[in-house]
């Protein structure tokens, strides 16, 4: 693949590869390209949707920990607070519907579980196309048996959700997953790097291949056509992770137990954007690059 579509296949339109030539002074190596496709994708940056996000209310009295962190936090009253966060899951449910919502679920644990909360039950507004079409109906029992099965396994139940059939949802759906968590108000970690010879340790399952691209690929593309097939190829699939709640399950467990220690100053979920997102969030929230 040529360097002049190279930044085509991760994501970065033709305009963002200028401007990042223009930052850099030269043209990026492909390592720094990666990096650029990841960082500026639609998944870390909301960069379509942050300008509607930003006419959100993120103030209040009860207020503990509002955007910029892992999940918001509100303060319940006697000593515990409340812990939530919705995310979508479009692209990978569209892509491979069962793997795709089910890893949604394992995200959003992982936003909560790392703010020092114990998950505790999730819902999902789920938006598709036409039930009619049997394309929809491939969609709908895949990422419905995703979000339970992956919910089920890791001990943490779907307690409720929406479900909305129209026509406009019918090129890509709408998968977004809610989860809510309680812990202790002197809990409360955020995910901050700081502290000279702190020791930085990666927790969690092995890595495979699968997922690479996931959040470059498939978040900053569209799908093209009436009925998405154009996008929905076999090359894709391997962009979209494959979830292990029995793992997550147990990472749930060590996290909450290392944080009850207090041995823990800050710590990041490691999501599909690996370790280039997770250690760069982690430095810049706590000013030390």
């Amino acid at each position: 693949m040529s360097d002049e579509t190279l930044h085509r296949a991760l994501g970065l339109t033709d305009s963002e590869f200028e401007e990042i030539c223009s930052v850099l002074g030269r043209r990026p190596n492909h390592l720094e390209l990666a990096c650029y496709g990841v960082m500026w994708s639609e998944h870390c940056s909301y960069k379509s949707s942050r300008i509607h996000l930003r006419r959100l209310p993120t103030e209040g009295p009860h207020v503990l920990v509002g955007p910029g962190e892992n999940a918001g936090v509100i303060d319940a009253g006697d000593g515990i607070a409340i812990a939530l966060r919705i995310e979508s899951h479009n692209h990978p449910s569209a892509i491979e519907p069962y793997q795709g919502a089910a890893t949604g679920v394992g995200g959003i644990l992982r936003d909560i579980f790392t703010m020092g909360a114990r998950p505790l039950a999730v819902m999902d507004p789920l938006f598709f196309g036409s039930l009619d079409e049997p394309r929809t109906q491939w969609l709908v029992e895949g990422v419905v048996s995703g979000i339970s099965g992956y919910g089920n396994s890791v001990g943490v139940p779907t307690i409720g959700g929406e479900l909305t059939f129209d026509p406009c949802y019918q090129a890509n759906p709408l998968v977004n997953v809610l989860c809510c968590g309680a812990l202790p108000s002197d809990r409360l970690v955020l995910g901050i790097a700081s502290g000279v010879g702190n020791l930085a340790v990666l927790l969690g399952s092995l890595t495979g291949r699968d997922g690479i691209g996931g959040v470059s690929v498939l978040a900053s593309a569209g799908f093209e056509g009436a009925d998405g097939a154009e996008s929905l190829d076999d090359a894709k699939r391997p962009s979209v992770q494959v979830g292990d709640p029995y793992e997550e399950k147990r990472l749930i467990e060590a996290c909450l137990e290392l944080l009850d220690s207090h041995l823990v100053v800050g710590i990041q979920d490691l999501g599909g954007a690996g370790l280039i997102c997770a250690t760069s969030e982690t430095a810049a929230r706590g000013r030390v690059g």
